[in-house]
């Protein structure tokens, strides 16, 4: 497989799969690494790899902005959005923000070990971020 990302994360060829595979490839990955990380026993990869799985699993909720008038059986399965590789990517740069800006806060507080906690967070997602 071949794949060109430029810097702003958009795809400028691939071959072999289709953005949607591509995606789901991401997200195997880090399905493949929260079990390693299980069988680690690294709580911090573990804590990590959950919220981000979590993350992109809310994102692809089903929108209920359009109404389904449907009865019968069936009626409540709707099938969940599917993101582009792009809007993976930018759950997973949030997650990694949002974990660095928070151990700054706690490093100011004084609060060292939680800091040094989120940081190791942050950096177990954001090297999905280099591999993207």
């Amino acid at each position: 497989m071949v794949l060109k990302i430029t810097a702003d994360d958009t795809l400028l060829s691939f071959t072999g799969y289709s953005r949607d595979l591509l995606s789901a490839r991401v997200r195997q990955s880090l399905k493949a690494s929260l079990r390693v990380a299980l069988k680690a026993r690294d709580v911090t990869s573990v804590a990590a790899l959950r919220s981000a799985l979590s993350a992109i699993d809310n994102a692809e909720a089903v929108d209920r902005s359009t109404p389904t008038a449907r009865l019968g059986v069936g009626a409540a399965d709707v099938a969940r959005r599917e993101l582009s590789t792009a809007e993976v990517l930018a759950i997973l740069r949030t997650e990694v923000a949002e974990r660095t800006s928070a151990a700054a806060e706690y490093e100011l507080l004084g609060r060292t070990e939680q800091a040094a906690r989120l940081r190791a967070e942050a950096a177990t997602l954001a090297s999905y971020l280099e591999e993207g």
